[in-house]
């Protein structure tokens, strides 16, 4: 594996980690840790998207299946829809 893209990987957990709310950090950082290894460099990037989501937007997703403020139904939000802890 290239090293650009072991950094890429490095900086969508610490983006999952370190949202600004406990909840979040917990929810999105164990999504990431469990799949960031099985997806390919497409949905690596559809995640990095995913995640400059605001926390809100993202919860609301997740909870109330909300698909608001752009949040896209691909195989990224698909799976993250799907994941529980």
């Amino acid at each position: 594996m290239s090293r650009e893209l072991e950094i890429f990987k490095k900086k969508l957990l610490y983006r999952a980690s370190y949202r600004g709310t406990k909840e979040m950090d917990i929810l999105l950082s164990s999504f990431v840790k469990k799949h960031i290894n099985t997806f390919n460099l497409n949905q690596l990037k559809k995640l990095e998207k995913f995640l400059e989501y605001e926390d809100e937007i993202i919860l609301d997703f997740y909870n109330f299946n909300k698909y608001k403020n752009g949040i896209e139904k691909n195989d990224i939000s698909k799976i993250f829809k799907s994941f529980k802890i």
